[in-house]
């Protein structure tokens, strides 16, 4: 199979060089010239455009997208005239949904399929198998099956239904992440300040072998407090927030869902610029851990 991979970040460098090693063919654009020149290295074709991206794919075409939610209708705008009836766009970022289900209609009028994928894992997911929730027509998801069981973990990829609904779900997760982030952040807190002088570096490895909490967050808790100490020094305690807890929050209104913990954890972001914590250099720590985000204390 070969496919065009637009957007060579974190993620999408990772899922490219996962392509790579499953044997599809990748044609791949970015504006980064040292992102697709270490793409092309590693065995990708490389195009200098988006034009030259689309003019080199046969049709119908396969086009996966790895760009910044803001950035998805600029690309489509771009790529749209140049794309035939029968193309298939795949939308991996963290669009709102809302906006998924608007070019989805607008791409079906032409004739194009589009397809909306939530990608969970963080750069290492990427690279080694993410989770993925995959949105669309149904029938384009078992035209595309093997690409998305090949880009995810063993049994990590599914169908959650109609356009918008894989980066719905994905938004959601977000959501569920911020509410558990924070509760680990709160927790550790408490105990920090507690009387016993807790070994939290132990503490944090018993409670990921057994206990009902064990989790990836605990274990990347456990490995932020080796590698960088349990006074987590050298991390901010302000948090920032990507969006998607926010849409989350926003969806939950919208449905009239309470949703107290996770828009208490959004809040809480919100209020760290001005008020950091050591609940923020947790929460903190854990995004650097799963994300690679930069969270290096400036002076705060």
């Amino acid at each position: 199979m070969k496919l065009g991979y637009i957007g060579l970040g974190k993620m999408g460098m990772g899922m490219t060089l996962r392509l790579l090693e499953k044997r599809y063919e990748v044609l791949a654009y970015a504006r980064s010239e040292e992102s697709r020149a270490r793409a092309v290295e590693a065995g990708a074709g490389g195009a200098s455009s988006l034009g030259e991206l689309v003019s080199g794919l046969k049709t119908p075409r396969l086009i996966w997208l790895m760009v910044p939610y803001k950035a998805v209708d600029d690309v489509l705008s771009e790529i749209i005239s140049l794309l035939d009836k029968g193309d298939t766009v795949i939308d991996g970022g963290n669009s709102p949904y809302k906006e998924t289900v608007r070019r989805a209609e607008d791409l079906k009028h032409k004739g194009i399929n589009f397809m909306d994928v939530g990608v969970s894992g963080g750069p290492s997911g990427a690279r080694n198998g993410a989770s993925l929730m995959v949105g669309g027509d149904k029938n384009d998801f078992e035209k595309n099956e093997n690409l998305f069981r090949d880009l995810s973990v063993e049994n990590g990829y599914g169908y959650m239904g109609d356009h918008g609904a894989g980066h719905f779900v994905k938004m959601v997760h977000n959501g569920i992440e911020y509410g558990m982030m924070q509760a680990i952040g709160e927790g550790f807190a408490i105990m920090k300040k507690s009387d016993f002088n807790l070994d939290l570096t132990k503490v944090a490895e018993v409670y990921s072998h057994g206990t009902v909490i064990e989790s990836s967050l605990i274990n990347w808790l456990h490995k932020a407090y080796l590698e960088k100490g349990e006074d987590l020094g050298e991390v901010s305690g302000r948090v920032s927030h990507s969006g998607e807890g926010l849409w989350t929050v926003e969806a939950a209104k919208e449905l009239s869902v309470p949703a107290p913990v996770i828009e208490s954890s959004l809040q809480f972001r919100i209020d760290s610029q001005e008020n950091p914590s050591y609940v923020g250099q947790v929460v903190s720590a854990l995004r650097n851990q799963f994300g690679g985000h930069d969270v290096k204390k400036n002076k705060e």
